[in-house]
């Protein structure tokens, strides 16, 4: 066997038409087809492990996975024959569990298969003309039951079973809606369809009996036991707000935005088969999957809709629309989202839904995302019922779209807008892909489709870099060995185009049309393009065609560069394969073949050996002109070849998909090891450059990678590693664009670092005060809490006087009762001694008479004993007499019976012979009896041994429900120890109960006790309020004057406003009289300029007044120049001197203008410095006022102090010195007194207005200079939160 390997790595595509295409394994693996194999793909670590197809597999149909999730089934075709093989999932890796292969029953393909709740039996349906419905016992490979589900050739898009019941079965097709139960080996249809058929497409189980059904029309029936519960219809509406999607993708900066159990589908093919006669605007229902609310349905292209089930109802309303998102790299993005849901799948927990689509994409959504967008769609639309019960039922809007049907209908707003999928990995080809390329610098490979789409992948991330859509079809691609170009064949042009950052950008176009290959040079300075039977060759350093090589006679299918770029190989239909010598441009070697149409060719490393594969099921080995060897392809065709460049393996990709990997030199017939890889023919394979990876692509619209091993397991590897580049290709007006915008956001943070000090500035200040506020409350509040926490104490220590009073008096009585307890416990027991004594001598005498009776009974054993064995003795003895008599009569007997015995014997053999003659008659009539009977016989075997399964049957179900059974009993004591220990618990817990309640009935107490004192704090509350309420009058006071002064102030901002509008609009009109006079000017002066003029050329006309016919001249010459040319007069007019005058005023003007501009700015400048310099004066005055005002407050408090102290002196002293005058004691009193508290405020808040109007003033007089504004970023401090400051100091004064 050949010694290289090849082991699939990571496949890109889908395959959409497979029946149930999708589903998941676990909550983080989904399974999917994609070519010949079924990918176990994981969501969050993205590695992806593979499920490989049959041997000579030529389709793959239908998936269907058991419920328990262990086992999955895979329809297929080959060789032209039906095959379904079972894996088993858990088991690593995935092995064949088992293969339908043998049937008895007449099948071209299974189109669709279901798994039972129980994972035991296997339904599957085969395709028209059979159509039969097949019910396996698929682990024993039987067949239970077969019946066939329809007569006209219909198709049958889906089966199911019940999800609690094996026996109950649901088939649903084209007019085909049955209901079959399994019962004595057959299947029996239990419903009757009513009505006109319908094209069922897909249904689900929403529960044990009911159905949900989807139509091609877009209705939705539920179905329950085989009758219609439900009906309801779908209608399309094109969204309002999908341009607007549309702009916001377009705004995105990337160049694709990647955000960072099913219902079983039918063909796409089949159902457009059947469908093409259907309305295109009515919604087909593709798939339903069903939920523990309700179920999902597909509901037309690129939408879904979410039911949810109505309460207290078995009907079921829409909650939800999910669409697929508009791609803005589409060539049409309006229409990209146009996909038909074919699959929809839930993951076990209910957290994802997973879709796959007519285009082979693959999208998914996290169910609480809708459940979040409907709670603020349910918010919205609270919010819009209010309101059109308050506009009278108005119109709100337009309805986005409308859900209505039968009698029951449902809208969704405008407002609500659909939630979007998003894609599960990337977008995937949808077509075949028809080019593959590869680079040396950067780990890209480059595809292009007849989707009309280039695709920029990642071998190593297994990502998508780029991808973008055209309007036209792309047969070829090549990459650059750089990685940053690629070339590119489309149906009309050939363009040359680069790979940026996050755009793919033509930047030279040829005029070849239909191009089907070209190629870059291995250098990367030349690439040769494909016109027809025409080789073109291209310079990619001037671009230009240096070179056309002719002569192939048919259309070339492939070329291929040597090593050195020195050669060019290339092949074609009409059986030729040419070397090209491109220095000369002439063919160098050549072989034809005209019997073969060669599909691919590829060159040695070292030039010597050319390798060609064409439709003549061989490869050929071709050196100087002539054919080597022929290595048959065993009946396949081979369509593409690949060679290492270290020259030690091939690789050959066949028209059914698969790869053969062989080792160089050429091996023997069938030395090669051979891979299921693509679903289709393979359109291209390439080998990286250092011979790690192997690239496939095909028909099918699938990539695959995969790792190239030797039969060791060895990585095969070059001499030499290339490291990747990480450079990238950005045009200078995007990096322009980004340094732009980069600016205007630093700009706009620093403005918003300006801003934000500026109101944590305010902030602070505003804070401040609020502190000053707080901690005066507090203080309050905390000397009120004193007062409260001395009362409780005094509370607390009468409480436990009274506790320890209540103490000793129980304590007392607990003596007396203790005292009193022991007296009469002494009584009790000196009686119940006596009694013990009493029942002593009770029980001696008991035992004495007991003795006794014993004795008695040994002598009365013994003598009955005795009496018996005498008695049976003699009996004895008169049996063994009897016994010899009897044999005595026996020998007797015997002889006489000898006797008759041989008179007997002579008798019979008379009568023998007679019966004889009789038995041979009925012998004969017996056997024809027989013959008859046998039959019976074997019609009643066969029913025993069906009734013998049937008895092994309920006998394994007798066992599994023993085992249950066991289980449940085990279920049960565990049960019966949780209720003991629960009834523990709930005696602990009465137990605490009652503790807590006495807790309680205390606490409740004290709390009416505390509720007395609360009613003594209240009133007295409401005396400290009452003392309270004159001041705040006052501060009511102030706060009004406070408004007004800020009204006045609003007032004067507005009349600032005002004037300064004022201003500029005369300055304006100012402007606009001065160009007006100044044009004016200028016309006079021209018209002067040609008033004089006009009078000299009259002047000189004059002198010819004798002459007539001169005159004549002159005047019509006058007459030519200034009347029939007056424009050109005017343009004359202004003459050379003129515009040298304009042109040095203009320039006088803007000289003056620009130094009048700087004289404002610094202007400006000096004065936003002098109103910074007076708002830090203004604080410090204000910090200064504040401080002086806290030392007259501890003044005054230190005064009203001292006169409290002086007061029984100065009795005293007036006792002694009665004489002494009264103005004696004004002179010692005196330097205490000072101005009275409300002229001293009032003085100095009439010094602050004052101060306020001279800054007002100056204001105003800065704001008359013309061309001044003021400065936005300084303000002056309000004048309100002085008149605040001052009203808080005038309210902290005390009143004496």
């Amino acid at each position: 066997m050949s010694t290289v390997v090849a082991q699939s790595l990571h496949a890109f595509g889908l395959r959409s038409h497979v029946a149930n295409n999708i589903f998941f394994f676990d909550e983080q693996i989904i399974i999917f087809p994609s070519g010949n194999y079924c990918v176990k793909y994981n969501m969050d670590q993205k590695w992806q492990k593979f499920i490989p197809g049959s041997d000579k597999s030529q389709a793959m149909l239908a998936l269907s996975i058991s419920p328990n999730r262990r086992y999955l089934a895979i329809s297929e075709l080959v060789q032209e024959k039906p095959l379904i093989t079972i894996y088993e999932l858990s088991s690593i890796p995935c092995r064949k569990r088992k293969i339908l292969n043998n049937f008895e029953f007449p099948v071209q393909r299974f189109t669709c298969m279901a798994f039972s709740p129980d994972s035991k039996y296997l339904l599957t349906q085969t395709s028209p003309p059979e159509s039969n419905l097949v019910y396996w016992l698929w682990e024993k490979q039987k067949v239970m039951a077969i019946v066939k589900t329809d007569t006209q050739n219909n198709t049958v898009y889906q089966v199911s079973f019940s999800p609690q019941d094996n026996t109950q079965v649901c088939v649903t097709g084209n007019g085909i809606f049955k209901l079959l139960r399994f019962a004595e080996g057959t299947l029996k249809q239990t419903n009757f369809q009513r009505g006109e058929p319908q094209n069922y497409l897909a249904h689900t189980w929403v529960s044990d009996d009911k159905i949900v059904v989807g139509t091609d029309t877009g209705r939705l029936f539920l179905f329950e036991s085989g009758d219609q519960r439900w009906e309801t219809s779908i209608m399309v509406k094109e969204s309002t707000n999908e341009l607007k999607n549309l702009e916001m993708m377009q705004e995105s900066e990337s160049l694709i935005e990647f955000p960072t159990l099913s219902s079983p589908v039918p063909s796409f093919e089949q159902i457009l088969e059947t469908d093409s006669h259907t309305q295109q605007s009515m919604p087909q229902v593709f798939a339903i999957a069903a939920y523990s609310k309700g179920f999902a349905c597909s509901a037309g292209p690129g939408r879904v809709l979410l039911f949810e089930k109505m309460e207290d109802k078995d009907f079921y309303h829409e909650s939800r629309e999910i669409r697929i998102p508009v791609d803005p790299q589409s060539n049409d993005p309006s229409q990209s989202d146009k996909q038909d849901i074919l699959c929809l799948c839930f993951s076990p927990s209910e957290e994802t839904l997973l879709v796959s689509t007519s285009k082979n994409q693959l999208y998914s959504i996290t169910m609480s995302l809708t459940e979040i967008s409907k709670a603020s769609l349910s918010q919205q639309r609270g919010r819009a019922s209010e309101k059109e019960v308050c506009m009278g039922r108005k119109e709100l809007g337009q309805r986005s779209w409308l859900f209505y049907g039968g009698e029951h209908s449902h809208s969704l707003s405008s407002t609500g807008e659909p939630a979007h999928f998003e894609y599960l990995m990337y977008p995937l080809h949808s077509a075949s892909i028809t080019g593959l390329a590869t680079c040396i610098r950067k780990p890209l490979i480059a595809t292009c489709s007849l989707d009309r789409s280039i695709r920029i992948w990642n071998y190593e991330s297994n990502t998508l870099e780029l991808y973008k859509e055209y309007q036209e079809e792309a047969y070829t691609i090549s990459l650059h060995p750089s990685g940053h170009f690629i070339v590119v064949g489309f149906a009309d042009k050939l363009r040359l185009m680069n790979l940026l950052i996050d755009d793919i950008r033509s930047f030279k176009e040829y005029s070849i049309r239909g191009c089907k290959e070209c190629a870059f040079s291995n250098g990367g300075h030349l690439f040769a393009a494909v016109n027809g039977n025409v080789i073109h060759l291209f310079t990619t350093t001037s671009l230009e065609n240096i070179t056309n090589l002719k002569g192939h006679t048919g259309k070339i299918r492939s070329i291929a560069w040597n090593a050195d770029d020195s050669k060019l190989i290339s092949c074609g239909t009409d059986g030729a394969v040419y070397e090209w010598n491109l220095s000369t441009g002439k063919r160098e070697t050549e072989c034809v073949i005209k019997s073969c149409s060669y599909n691919c060719v590829t060159v040695s490393p070292d030039s010597k050996i050319i390798f060609a594969v064409g439709s003549d099921h061989t490869l050929k080995e071709i050196a100087d002109s002539s054919v080597l060897r022929e290595i048959p392809a065993f009946d396949v065709v081979y369509t593409a070849i690949v060679i290492s460049h270290s020259g030690r393996m091939i690789f050959v990709g066949t028209s059914v998909g698969t790869i053969r990997a062989m080792k160089y030199p050429l091996p023997l017939p069938k030395e090669f090891n051979d891979y299921q890889a693509h679903g289709g023919p393979i359109t291209k394979m390439l080998l990286t450059f250092d011979d790690q990876f192997l690239l496939t692509v095909s028909e099918d619209g699938c990539l695959f990678t995969w790792k190239v091993f030797d039969k060791d397991g060895r990585g095969i590897k070059r001499e030499r590693e290339v490291g990747f580049a990480e450079e990238v290709l950005v045009t200078k007006t995007d990096m322009e664009e980004k340094a732009q915008v980069m600016l205007e956001l630093k700009t706009r943070v620093e403005e918003l670092k300006m801003e934000n000090e500026y109101q944590l500035r305010l902030k602070d200040m505003n804070y401040s005060e609020k502190i000053k506020e707080l901690t005066d409350k507090f203080i309050q509040e905390m000397e009120s809490l004193k007062t409260k926490n001395q009362v409780l104490r005094t509370e607390k220590e009468k409480q436990d006087v009274f506790h320890r009073e209540h103490m000793d008096d129980l304590l007392d009585k607990q003596t007396r009762e203790l005292q009193d307890l022991e007296c009469c416990n002494n009584q009790k027991l000196l009686l119940e001694y006596e009694k013990y004594q009493e029942l002593q001598l009770k029980s001696q005498r008991m035992q004495e008479e007991y003795e006794k009776q014993l004795r008695d009974n040994d002598e009365t054993k013994s003598q009955a004993l005795e009496e018996l064995t005498e008695f049976y003795e003699a009996k004895l003895q008169e049996k063994t007499g009897l016994l010899e008599e009897a044999q005595e009569d026996v020998r007797q007997q015997l002889r006489e019976f000898e006797e008759t015995k041989k008179q007997i014997e002579e008798d019979e053999d008379r009568e023998i012979q007679d019966i004889k003659t009789k038995y041979e008659k009925k012998l004969r009539d017996e056997k024809e009896s027989n013959l008859r009977l046998k039959g019976e016989t074997g019609i009643m075997r066969k029913k025993f041994s069906s009734l013998q399964k049937e008895i092994e049957e309920r006998a394994n179900d007798i066992e599994s429900l023993k085992g249950e059974q066991m289980k449940l009993q085990g279920v049960i004591k565990s049960l019966e120890k949780d209720i003991l220990s629960l009834k523990r618990e709930i005696q602990e817990r009465d137990e605490t109960i009652q503790d807590k309640e006495k807790r309680i009935y205390d606490l409740k107490k004290k709390n009416q006790e505390l509720e007395k004192f609360k009613f003594v704090l209240d009133y007295k509350i409401k005396e400290l309020k009452k003392q309270i309420e004159p001041r705040e009058n006052e501060i009511k006071v102030m706060k009004e004057q406070i408004q007004e002064m800020e009204s006045e102030l609003e007032r004067f901002f507005k009349q600032n406003t005002q004037l300064e509008l004022n201003i500029t609009e005369l300055w304006q009109k100012l402007r606009a009289t001065d160009q007006e006079m100044r044009r004016e000017r200028q016309k006079e002066r021209d018209l002067e300029a040609l008033v004089k003029r006009f009078k000299t050329d009259l002047h000189n006309c004059v002198a010819y007044i004798q002459e007539a016919r001169s005159l004549k001249e002159k005047v019509r010459g006058l007459f030519e120049k200034y009347v029939q040319r007056a424009d050109m007069v005017e343009i004359a007019g202004l003459n050379t001197d003129l515009q040298l005058e304009y042109s040095r005023q203009r320039e006088h003007l803007e000289r003056n203008l620009a130094t009048l501009k700087k004289k404002v700015v610094k202007e400006s400048e000096l004065h936003r410095t002098d109103y910074v310099r007076i708002m830090q004066e203004n604080v410090s005055l204000i910090k200064e006022i504040n401080e002086l005002r806290r030392e007259l407050k501890l003044t005054r408090s230190q005064v009203y102090d001292l006169e409290a102290a002086l007061k029984p002196t100065k009795k005293f002293q007036q006792q002694e010195v009665p004489e002494t005058g009264p103005s004696e004691v004004a002179h010692r009193i005196a330097p205490t007194m000072r101005l009275n508290e409300q002229e001293e405020t009032g003085r100095i808040i009439e010094m602050q207005r004052l101060e306020i109007q001279r800054l007002r003033d100056q204001i105003q007089e800065q704001e008359q200079v013309p061309g001044f504004h003021p400065i936005s970023g300084v303000r002056l401090p309000s004048l309100v939160k002085r008149v605040h400051s001052l009203a808080k100091v005038d309210a902290e004064v005390p009143h004496k």
